[in-house]
């Protein structure tokens, strides 16, 4: 059984609800229960990841909202218009999904809301299945934690380090580490760049592992809490004083 990352997500699917999921750190927008779109501040959107690789100009983008957001067929009109293949558009919308799902249902204490019938101006375009974002956001967790199980450096700004002698460093980090400035964090660097936030996170996590970037002081845990019950033996009983009292006594006597 897929563990759950949002109640109100899987309460929505069941619902075969339509509308956006708003939570702290992302929207995800539900057609008949399943995720047709999502975006969030810490993730590049279908935009970026499409002007910024080269793959579509910036101008055939703003036609594309002009002409279609209002009807919400945005990515039906790239495909129609001949800017994109049917597949192109998929794959890179899905990405787009993915990425942005794994910010938006982060753990929050804020509060989640739905708006019933509020559709994305994008348009559907390969609705997802709730579990399958949810698996997914996990597996992206559980990634991270095996790189590099210290998330500070997720939002502090990339800062270089030398390469030891002889360590390789191949041509997607060396890019990255190029595009580092000491100042831009990992999701400023996804957008310079035009990659997904997550896989822009996860080089983050390697090159620190690998001593290529400097890491944040990582603030040490908590002390585990005290049971109530550590008190109680803690304090001298009164029978077990006297007791000692009694020992003591009888002893120099001897």
């Amino acid at each position: 059984m897929t563990a759950t990352v949002s109640p109100m997500l899987t309460r929505l699917a069941a619902e075969r609800a339509t509308g956006a999921l708003l939570r702290d750190h992302g929207t995800l927008y539900l057609v008949d229960g399943r995720v047709v779109h999502a975006e969030s501040p810490s993730s590049p959107g279908v935009d970026v990841l499409l002007t910024a690789a080269g793959r579509l100009p910036r101008a055939g983008w703003e036609e594309a909202v002009d002409r279609a957001g209002a009807l919400g067929a945005v990515g039906r009109f790239l495909v129609d218009s001949g800017r994109l293949h049917d597949g192109e558009l998929e794959i890179c919308h899905l990405g787009a999904v993915f990425d942005a799902a794994f910010f938006a249902l982060a753990p929050t204490a804020g509060p989640t809301r739905f708006r019933y019938g509020v559709a994305h101006w994008f348009g559907a375009v390969r609705p997802v299945d709730t579990e399958a974002v949810e698996r997914e956001t996990l597996r992206r967790r559980e990634l991270l934690d095996s790189v590099w199980p210290y998330p500070a450096v997720d939002g502090a700004p990339v800062v270089p380090l030398p390469a030891a002698p002889g360590q390789p460093v191949g041509a997607r980090h060396r890019a990255l580490l190029a595009a580092a400035d000491g100042e831009r964090t990992p999701a400023d660097l996804a957008r310079l760049l035009g990659r997904p936030a997550f896989h822009t996170l996860l080089d983050v996590r390697r090159l620190a592992a690998a001593g290529l970037v400097r890491t944040p002081h990582e603030a040490p845990p908590p002390p585990p809490a005290v049971p109530a019950w550590v008190g109680e033996v803690a304090t001298p009983d009164p029978d077990v004083a006297l007791l000692r009292r009694l020992r003591d006594a009888l002893e120099a006597a001897l």
